[in-house]
C-alpha cells in the first residue's frame, strides 16, 4: 500500500484532480467539491488546460472502449463545466482535445452518446472564443449530423430525438462559423448540399397545418403556430427544422444566396415534390420571410434561372414552379429596382413565348392544356408582380409589354397560328398589369409612345384582341370606378350613379392633345366588318368613360359628333350585321343622353329625351336592342323622329351657349373616313380637329417682313402710342379684340365665295410678283464687284414687268 501511494503522489496534480471527480458508485454522479477545485485549478493555471483536457479525452476514450457509459456521462459534463468557466487564451488547446472526445462519442452507435454529443457540441457553438483558430474543421461534424437528421431508428421517439440531436448540431454548426470569417467557409458547395437537404428532409414531415399556406401571416406561419413555436422547437424535428433554415438563410449574404439556393431546387427535382407544390410553397415563403429584405428578389431571380433550365420538364412541373413564383414574387417586388425589374418581366415574358411556341405544334389535347395553365400561371406571377410595383414601373411594364405584342406595327402578326396567340396572351399580361394601375394623371398614363401602339392594336383584324385593347383602355381612363357601371349602353343616366369630378387643366391638355384621334379610332373600329357586339360594347364603355373622365366644351362637341358618325354608320354599312347595326343606334342615344348629363346641357337633355320618347313610342328596339327583330327591321323605315339630326343638335348647343365653331365645317358628323395618320406621328398636330378656330386662314403670317405688302391689319401702326396703348390695355379686352377679328376672318372664309377668295389671293400673288420683280431688277443693273446694294424703292413706285423672261434673270 505504501508504495501504491507513493506512486500516486508521483502523479502530476491535474491528473490527479481530474480522477477525484468520479465518484466510485457511477450512479452518484459527478463530485461536486473535487469539480470546484478542478474549475480552480484550471482557471488558476490556465497553461495546464490542454493537458487537462488531453487527459479527459483518454479517459473517455478507454471508458467508450469498456462500454461504461455512465463515466462517459460524468466526464462530458467535467469538460462542458471547464469549457463554460475557462476563457483563457489556451481555451484552443482544450478545445480541440474537446472536439475529438465529442466525434469519439458520434462515432459510437449509442443514441444516448451521440444525442449527448450534440448536446456538448452546442453549448461549444454558444460560446464566444477570444481568439480563432485558424486549423480547425468541421467537414466531420456536418456529415455525422446531417445523418442524423436522416436517421431511420425503429423507436419514435429515439428517432425524434436522433433527428433534434442532428438539427441542433447542424444548427451550432452554422452559429460557430458564419460569424467568424477566419474559420472554415460554411457557404461551400460541400457543405450546404449536407445541410440545406437534412433541413428539408424533416420539413417534408411536418405537420399539414404547417405546410398550408397563410398568406396574411407576416412570417409565413399560421398565427396559432407563431404562438407555440418555442414549444414545438423542442419535441417537433419539423419545427426546429424550419427554424435552423430560417436562421440559415437570415445570415446569407448576396453572394451566398445562390449557395443556399440551389440545394433547394435539387432536393425538390429529386424527390419530385413540385407537383403538388404545396411544399415548395411552404418552404419559399419561409426563405422569402427569412432572407434580407434588400436581397429578396435574388430568390426570384435564381428561381427564374431554375425554370429556364426546366425547359424540358413536364408542363405540370413548370406550372407548379410559375405558381410558385406567383406566390412569393409579390415579396420581392418591393425592394426589386432599377434594372431587375425589367429583367423579371422579360424573363416571365420569354417564358410565355417559349411555351406558346412549343403549344403549336401538339396535338394532345392534354398536353395543350397543361400549356395553357402553365401560361395563365405566368401571367399571373407577372400581374402579382406588377401590383407591388410603384406607379411609374408599372407604366414602364406596359410599355415593355406592348413594345413586344406582334401587331402593335403597321400589319397584323404573319405567323397567325402562333403569333396570334402570343399577341392575345401578352395582351392578356397588359390587361393583367393594368387592372393593378391606379391612374390619376392621363398624360402619366397614357404617354404617346404607349397609346399609339394600343389605338393600332385596336384596328386589327382579330376582333377579341380588339375586346383586349379596350378592356386596357377602360381600366386606364376609369380613375372612379364606373366602368362596370358603363359596360352597357343605357339613357336612363341618373340610375347608374356615375361619380364625376371637375376636368382639371391637365386633363384638358390631354384631351386636347390626343382626345379627337381616339374617337376617330372608335370610329373606325366600328366601321369594321367583323365587328361584334362584345366590340360595340367595349367601344361604347371607351367612349362613356372619356366622356366622363374628362367632360370639357371639347370634348362635347367632338363626342355629338361621333355620336353623329355611329348613327351614320349605322344607316350606311350595309356589310354590319342586322344586329350590330341597331346596337349602334342604341350607342348613339346613349353617349349623346350621357354626355348632355355630364356637361349639364339642359337644352340637349330635354332634346335627348325627346328622341328617347319617339324611339319608346315607335321604335323601342333602338334603345333595348331585340335580336328576335334584328333581321326584319329596315333601316330606312326608321322614321326621322327617331334619329339624331345635326341640325337639332346644333340649335340645342347654340341656345345653351355653346361654342359649336367645330360642328359647323362639314356641316355634319366626321366619319370613319377621315382617319389620322400614324405615320404624322412625331409632327405636331391642331390640338383638335374640329377647333377650326385655332386655324390660321389668312395665310400672311410673315406679310409684315415682305416688303410691298400690307400688314396683317390694315388698322396695327407700330407706333409708340400703339405700344403704350397696347401695355394699358386689360388683357382680357385684348384676347376679346383678337377673337373678334378671328371670328372676322372665319366668316370671310365661310361666306365669300369662291371666285371672289381666289381673286383676292390672286391679287396679293401680283403684289409678291412685283416686289420680287423689284428686288431682282436691281441685282441685276449693279455692275460686278459693287459691296453694297442700294436701297430698294418704295412700293408706290412702278417697276417694269418682266413677264416670261423673269427666269432669265437668275442666269446673271
Amino acid at each position: 500500500m505504501g508504495c501504491c501511494g507513493c506512486c500516486a503522489a508521483l502523479r502530476p496534480r491535474y491528473k490527479r484532480l481530474v480522477d477525484n471527480i468520479f465518484p466510485v458508485n457511477p450512479e452518484d454522479g459527478l463530485v461536486r467539491s473535487n469539480m470546484d477545485k478542478l474549475t480552480f485549478y484550471s482557471m488558476s493555471s490556465p497553461e495546464k488546460l490542454d493537458r487537462i483536457g488531453e487527459y479527459l479525452a483518454q479517459r473517455v476514450s478507454r471508458d467508450i472502449y469498456r462500454h461504461r457509459n455512465p463515466m462517459v456521462i460524468i466526464a462530458m459534463e467535467a469538460m462542458d463545466q471547464l469549457l463554460v468557466a475557462c476563457h483563457a487564451q489556451s481555451l484552443n488547446l482544450f478545445v480541440e482535445s474537446f472536439l475529438k472526445t465529442v466525434q469519439k462519442l458520434l462515432e459510437t452507435t449509442e443514441p444516448a452518446l451521440q444525442i449527448l454529443a450534440s448536446q456538448s457540441f452546442v453549448k461549444f457553438a454558444n460560446i464566444e472564443e477570444d481568439t480563432p483558430s485558424y486549423h480547425r474543421r468541421y467537414d466531420f461534424f456536418v456529415s455525422k449530423f446531417a445523418s442524423l437528421c436522416h436517421s431511420n431508428h425503429p423507436e419514435v421517439d429515439v428517432l425524434n430525438s436522433l433527428r433534434l440531436a442532428g438539427l441542433r448540431g447542424i444548427q451550432g454548426v452554422v452559429r460557430k462559423t458564419v460569424s467568424d470569417d477566419l474559420v472554415e467557409n460554411i457557404w461551400e458547395p460541400v457543405h450546404m448540399d449536407k445541410i440545406v437537404p437534412s433541413l428539408l428532409y424533416n420539413m417534408q414531415h411536418a405537420r399539414p397545418r404547417r405546410i398550408s399556406n397563410d398568406d396574411n401571416s407576416p412570417n409565413g406561419l399560421p398565427e396559432e403556430q407563431v404562438d407555440s413555436e418555442n414549444t414545438a422547437l423542442n419535441i417537433d424535428p419539423s419545427a426546429l427544422a424550419e427554424n435552423c433554415l430560417r436562421e440559415l438563410v437570415g445570415r446569407a449574404s448576396f453572394g451566398n444566396i445562390r449557395s443556399v439556393i440551389k440545394p433547394v431546387f435539387k432536393h425538390l427535382d429529386l424527390h419530385e415534390l413540385w407537383v403538388p407544390n404545396d411544399f415548395a410553397i411552404y418552404t419559399f415563403r419561409v426563405i422569402m420571410y427569412s432572407i434580407q429584405v434588400q436581397y429578396s428578389y435574388a430568390v426570384v431571380e435564381n428561381l427564374m434561372m431554375h425554370l429556364d433550365t426546366s425547359s424540358r420538364s413536364r408542363a405540370k412541373v413548370r406550372t407548379s414552379m410559375a405558381n410558385v413564383l406567383a406566390k412569393i414574387i409579390a415579396i420581392a417586388a418591393g425592394e426589386s429596382v432599377g434594372p431587375s425589374v425589367l429583367e423579371i418581366v422579360n424573363s416571365l415574358l420569354k417564358h410565355l413565348k417559349q411555351s406558346i411556341m412549343s403549344a403549336i405544334p401538339i396535338e394532345d389535347k392534354e398536353a395543350v392544356t397543361d400549356e395553357k395553365h402553365f401560361q395563365e400561371s405566368l401571367i399571373s406571377a407577372l400581374a402579382e408582380f406588377a401590383y407591388h410595383l410603384p406607379d411609374y414601373q408599372k407604366i414602364e411594364i406596359m410599355m415593355f409589354i406592348i413594345g413586344g405584342t406582334p401587331g402593335t406595327g403597321k400589319s397584323d402578326p404573319e405567323n397567325v397560328p402562333a403569333e396570334t396567340l402570343l399577341q392575345h396572351m401578352l395582351l392578356k399580361c397588359l390587361l393583367k398589369v393594368s387592372h393593378k394601375y391606379k391612374s390619376t394623371n392621363f398624360s402619366t398614363s397614357l404617354p404617346l409612345t404607349f397609346l399609339d401602339p394600343l389605338l393600332r392594336t385596336s384596328l386589327v383584324q382579330d376582333a377579341y384582341v380588339r375586346v383586349l385593347v379596350q378592356e386596357i383602355l377602360h381600366c386606364l381612363l376609369d380613375r372612379h370606378d364606373n366602368r362596370s357601371k358603363l359596360k352597357k349602353p343605357s339613357v336612363d343616366i341618373c340610375d347608374l350613379n356615375l361619380a364625376i369630378d371637375k376636368c382639371s387643366r391637365a386633363d384638358s391638355l390631354f384631351y386636347k392633345n390626343h382626345g379627337s384621334r381616339i374617337l376617330v379610332n372608335l370610329s373606325e373600329s366600328l366601321d369594321l366588318n367583323n365587328v361584334t357586339r362584345e366590340n360595340i360594347e367595349a367601344i361604347y364603355c371607351t367612349a362613356a368613360l372619356i366622356c366622363v373622365e374628362l367632360a370639357t366644351d371639347e370634348m362635347l362637341v367632338d363626342i355629338l359628333r361621333w355620336a353623329l358618325a355611329v348613327q351614320d354608320v349605322a344607316l350606311t354599312n350595309t356589310m354590319l350585321h342586322p344586329k350590330n347595326r341597331l346596337s349602334l343606334h342604341v350607342i348613339a342615344i346613349s353617349i349623346v343622353t350621357l354626355a348632355s348629363h355630364t356637361m349639364s346641357v339642359t337644352t340637349l337633355i330635354e332634346y335627348s329625351s325627346k328622341v328617347v320618347t319617339a324611339r319608346n313610342g315607335s321604335a323601342p328596339y333602338l334603345l333595348n336592342f331585340n335580336e328576335s327583330s334584328a333581321e326584319s327591321i329596315q333601316q330606312d323605315s326608321i322614321s326621322p323622329e327617331c334619329l339624331l339630326d345635326f341640325n337639332a343638335i346644333a340649335d340645342c348647343m347654340k341656345e345653351a351657349g355653346r361654342d359649336i365653331m367645330g360642328m359647323i365645317p362639314l356641316q355634319g358628323p366626321f366619319n370613319a373616313n377621315q382617319r389620322y395618320s400614324w405615320a404624322d406621328s412625331s409632327v405636331n398636330q391642331p390640338s383638335s380637329f374640329t377647333d377650326l378656330s385655332n386655324i390660321n386662314l389668312d395665310g400672311s403670317e410673315s406679310n409684315t417682313s415682305s416688303p410691298g405688302l400690307a400688314r396683317r391689319y390694315a388698322e396695327e401702326e407700330v407706333t409708340f402710342e400703339a405700344l403704350k396703348k397696347v401695355l394699358a390695355e386689360p388683357v382680357e379686352s385684348r384676347r376679346e379684340a383678337e377673337y373678334e377679328k378671328r371670328q372676322v376672318i372665319c366668316e370671310k372664309f365661310r361666306n365669300t365665295p369662291f371666285q371672289q377668295l381666289v381673286a383676292s389671293s390672286q391679287s396679293k400673288g401680283d403684289v409678291l410678283n412685283d416686289t420680287l420683280n423689284q428686288i431682282l431688277t436691281r441685282i441685276s443693273v449693279l455692275p460686278c464687284g459693287q459691296p453694297e446694294l442700294n436701297a430698294v424703292q418704295h412700293n408706290n413706285q412702278s417697276l417694269p414687268h418682266y413677264g416670261n423672261n423673269f427666269p432669265d434673270l437668275f442666269v446673271y
